[in-house]
């Protein structure tokens, strides 16, 4: 496979992932579709992970990946080289997203114990004692329902994201070199579509 076809099929592959993790970003705000104070939502969400993270983040790239992969003035060794300089900053979103993912479900979520104040019962929790492996302890968040759920969700579905996005970033690396140091199969279309 050219180089510039793998571009583009990685290109392809990243804007579904970045459009779902914004979704699912923008989800984390509305724990089980409710409308909370600021003070209500967990502080992690504020770091725009799916966001800007695995989302804008990673959009630049797959947008220069399919020019990279096309016929025209991206489809050259320049190109390709700017399509690793973008995949680098693409991997970095990937793995901001994945890394502030993590902290989220290993941390919990911000929820009321039922008195009212709202606060975070799983932070200081060893790995041994974590909400998530012991599902008994998840009936301390009271509000908002369902808490608990929502935010394992949609935090794992930003980490499968993330790595997922930050792994396709690394392949086109290793491909936008190759394309760069080898040249990117367009001369060999062009040279058989003048033979012909």
């Amino acid at each position: 496979m050219c180089t510039g076809k793998c571009s583009k099929c990685i290109g392809i592959t990243l804007f579904p992932l970045a459009v779902c993790a914004i979704v699912s970003n923008i989800l984390l705000y509305f724990p089980n579709g409710q409308v909370l104070q600021v003070s209500e939502i967990t502080d992690l969400v504020w770091f725009f992970h799916g966001i800007l993270g695995a989302g804008i983040l990673v959009i630049l790239p797959a947008s220069m990946m399919l020019g990279a992969g096309g016929v025209g003035r991206c489809a050259n060794r320049c190109g390709m080289l700017l399509s690793v300089a973008l995949a680098v900053l693409g991997f970095a979103g990937g793995a901001y997203c994945a890394v502030i993912s993590s902290l989220g479900l290993f941390w919990g979520p911000l929820c009321d114990t039922g008195d009212g104040e709202y606060l975070y019962p799983f932070r200081n929790n060893t790995l041994e004692e974590n909400y998530l492996f012991n599902q008994t302890t998840w009936t301390i968040c009271k509000e908002p329902e369902n808490i608990i759920l929502w935010n394992t969700t949609l935090s794992s579905i930003l980490l499968a994201i993330g790595v997922i996005e930050a792994i396709l970033c690394c392949i086109q690396v290793i491909n936008g070199l190759i394309g760069f140091i080898c040249g990117t199969c367009m001369r060999k279309r062009k040279a058989n579509i003048s033979g012909m």
